[in-house]
């Protein structure tokens, strides 16, 4: 993998992502929470930020446990339809050095195994799976590398040879060893399989949501983002790849939310009272100023 970009080289992006539910009856109640605020940390910094939603309702926020900045709000009047639209100026990140030195006793060691477990056990859509005889096999052969640096190359490596980008094909609650079998998904799956197979080694890593931008810079223009997904795993500190492009994280990602796995991470969650309902699609627009 290369920089897309020279290091320093970060933008400043507008983003507007629109979803929300439509549903087959009138909703008396609902109760929601939004994961859609870019983070300031890091290089990356928030400028300015608005969430509207339609019927209109008190929006409350907090930082939840892995430190992402969440907005909730209930809506207490009938509806049959939610709209909600979140607006959002970033200065992103350039793409950073790292060591790629760093060994394997520094990455086993007790301490730090200990210090980031919660990124080291199986979890909801991240089953382990080292009985998998294939990821097993791909493990095994990966913990013959040289560093931890050299082994998460080979292992993006290895994701994107055995899943094809497919759309449509899984859901959100597609775990990462489903998607293996598959041999299919979106990023969502991309990112799942990467950590399976960096928990198998022992390697910590985190999910990452957010947004993506195009590869090459398009100022003044509105491009169709879409909401993402990478990972982040340690090293010596925390570093990102991401796994759907084979490519470093750079000025083209804004990251939005950190956590075990999708689960801890949703752009929209809640629950209502009322008929079924199905989601009004989602919409990310990104203009680069």
């Amino acid at each position: 993998m290369s920089p897309v970009n020279e290091p320093g080289s970060g933008r400043r992006l507008h983003i507007r992502h629109s979803t929300g539910y439509r549903y087959t009856g009138p909703v008396e109640a609902s109760f929601n929470e939004v994961r859609m605020t870019p983070e300031s940390r890091e290089g990356q910094y928030l400028i300015a930020h608005s969430l509207h939603v339609v019927p209109n309702a008190a929006v409350s926020s907090y930082v939840d446990y892995w430190g992402a900045h969440v907005e909730s709000f209930d809506v207490h009047e009938l509806h049959q339809q939610l709209e909600i639209v979140s607006e959002s100026t970033v200065d992103t990140a350039a793409t950073r050095e790292i060591d790629k030195s760093v060994s394997w006793e520094a990455v086993l060691d007790p301490g730090v195994q200990d210090r980031w477990g919660e990124y080291l056990v199986p979890t909801r859509y991240v089953d382990l799976r080292i009985d998998d005889d294939e990821r097993g096999a791909l493990a095994a052969i990966l913990r013959r590398e040289s560093t931890p640096h050299e082994a998460v190359l080979r292992l993006v490596e290895a994701v994107e040879e055995r899943l094809s980008y497919s759309p449509g094909t899984t859901s959100v609650y597609t775990t990462a060893g489903e998607a293996w079998a598959a041999e299919h998904g979106v990023c969502q799956d991309f990112t799942h399989a990467t950590l399976s197979l960096l928990r198998s080694l022992r390697i910590p890593g985190r999910y990452v949501s957010g947004y993506l931008h195009t590869v090459d810079e398009a100022p003044g223009q509105t491009v169709l983002g879409e909401s993402h997904a990478w990972v982040e795993y340690w090293d010596g500190d925390w570093h990102s790849v991401d796994p759907t492009n084979n490519r470093e994280v750079g000025p083209a990602h804004v990251t939005v939310a950190r956590g075990r796995d999708y689960a801890d991470v949703p752009p929209l969650k809640g629950i209502y009272a009322g008929g079924a309902s199905e989601a009004l699609g989602v919409v990310v627009e990104i203009t680069q100023q």
